[in-house]
């Protein structure tokens, strides 16, 4: 049943779930209000109808002006990477929201906290159910959902276990690794937030959410390293604590240090559900472990190819790569005079006969190799010799996206310890010029995949700044 003149509140809008929450409330053609503390940073992202309020859960006297003919308030924040001690602030900001919520009519909160039956349970897991309790506290009926492992891309358990698995081929594992927990894939923590919204006036209360496999973080390594192809030993070991794990975390990671120590003091905490009323309740049916995994680095690809992959990570000459996630990102651009259509003319020629600007005989080279280690090589060439279409054969690249004037993306099909993708853009700089990106893109498999790029970092400095200046020439400019 949707709705066109409910007011839903959304907090939490610039992270991980409420980011991903956004559009799903607005494609229902819901009234949406984020409430934020950096109204700037999220105005870009909102559909037009969407408001954007300044405010602060933490603040009381900031939440009247937000909580307005509001009929359903998300609650979706917490303040783990806050510099103070997060439980108090939570507990604080959690009496704020729902004294708000009473003062103003609003008829449901939907809140998602953490899985845990044990009466020990870490700060963490304790403060995400004493929020839930607060809230219901409040005299506001709660929707609470309680999920374990959200597996997703950007996750944060998720990027702990690539970072892991990826970065170590031989881990020792404490036994917190094998503690039992039921992941659940961030689609499925969606669609039961989004179910709240229709749920009857007397469905309230907590309700426990999990995939379908109860498994264990060492489950979920070993599922992904599966599916990325990764051989990976694990060796169990006694000591190894959560404190000091958290610290060997730091080492090995490069995860936010004082949300990782907090989650992993909470890995000791059975996660599984125990009541299964939201099955019955909710029409949702959620995925096991390997189809959360699966689509998990699906949606990774998708999400890393729809955003402008230079806009976080552009440097000036390209001199050294960065990094995002387990990727590996060189990207270098040159400004010329010429139109769009005159400076993509030469990137859509790519390839072929036409060669690749710079060092033919080096791609050759690689082309060799790659035909000796069972690759294609180059002997693909390409259909046309000047027209490219997505799904083209292109040497040892695929045409993943061809939008001319502005952008070509290809996507590797060499032999690698890896994927890589090579992408151009052509943007305007100016009147009568236009900057030409050049985006390398290289995601290792395991330890030898990152040797590998490394080993090869001042080959690609010269063959990618050559071939980039060697475009620029023929687009017209210097």
């Amino acid at each position: 049943m949707e709705s066109t003149h409910e007011l839903v509140l959304l907090t939490g809008a610039t992270g991980y779930v409420g980011g991903r929450l956004l559009p799903l409330l607005e494609a229902r053609s819901l009234r949406v209000r984020c409430l934020t503390r950096h109204p700037e940073a999220i105005r870009p992202r909102v559909a037009a109808g969407t408001e954007v309020v300044a405010g602060d859960v933490s603040v009381p006297a900031t939440l009247a002006p937000a909580f307005a003919g509001v009929t359903t308030a998300y609650y979706l924040v917490h303040s783990m990477g806050t510099a103070g001690h997060f439980v108090e602030e939570d507990r604080a900001a959690a009496q704020a929201f729902g004294a708000a919520a009473r003062a103003a009519g609003v008829r449901r909160i939907v809140y998602l906290g953490g899985l845990g039956g044990e009466t020990e349970l870490s700060d963490h897991l304790a403060s995400r159910q004493e929020v839930g309790r607060i809230l219901a506290a409040s005299g506001v009926p709660v929707i609470e959902f309680r999920a374990s492992i959200i597996i997703g891309s950007g996750s944060f358990s998720f990027e702990m276990v690539r970072a892991l698995s990826e970065r170590l081929p031989v881990m020792v594992t404490p036994r917190w690794v094998r503690t039992p927990a039921q992941p659940i894939a961030i689609e499925d923590v969606l669609a039961y937030l989004i179910a709240a919204l229709d749920a009857l006036p007397e469905v309230q209360g907590v309700f426990e959410i999990g995939g379908v496999d109860r498994t264990s973080y060492l489950g979920v390594m070993e599922e992904y390293s599966r599916q990325r192809g990764l051989r990976r030993l694990m060796i169990p070991v006694p000591f190894l604590t959560p404190t000091l794990s958290s610290l060997w975390l730091r080492l090995v990671t490069p995860l936010y240090a004082p949300v990782g120590r907090a989650l992993i003091e909470g890995v000791r905490n059975e996660t599984v559900v125990r009541d299964d009323r939201a099955l019955r309740v909710f029409d949702v049916k959620p995925r096991g472990l390997r189809e959360a995994v699966r689509r998990a680095l699906e949606n990774e690809d998708r999400d890393f190819a729809e955003t402008r992959w230079c806009d976080a990570f552009a440097f000036e000459g390209g001199a050294a790569a960065k990094t995002y996630r387990t990727r590996v990102i060189d990207s270098r651009a040159l400004r010329v005079r010429a139109t769009p259509e005159d400076a993509f003319r030469p990137i859509q020629r790519i390839g072929g006969e036409s060669g690749w600007y710079f060092g033919d005989w080096l791609w050759w080279l690689r082309g060799m190799l790659d035909i000796f280690v069972g690759g294609p090589g180059l002997r693909r060439g390409r259909r046309h010799p000047e027209l490219l279409r997505a799904g083209d054969t292109l040497d040892f690249w695929r045409v993943e996206t061809c939008e001319p004037p502005r952008l070509l993306r290809l996507r590797a099909e060499m032999r690698l310890p890896g994927r890589a993708w090579l992408q151009f853009e052509v943007t305007d700089a100016g009147p009568g010029e236009v900057e030409i990106r050049q985006t390398a893109i290289f995601d290792p498999r395991g330890v030898f995949g990152r040797l590998y790029w490394h080993a090869l970092v001042p080959l690609h400095a010269l063959v990618f700044g050559g071939m980039l200046r060697g475009i620029a020439r023929r687009a017209g400019g210097r």
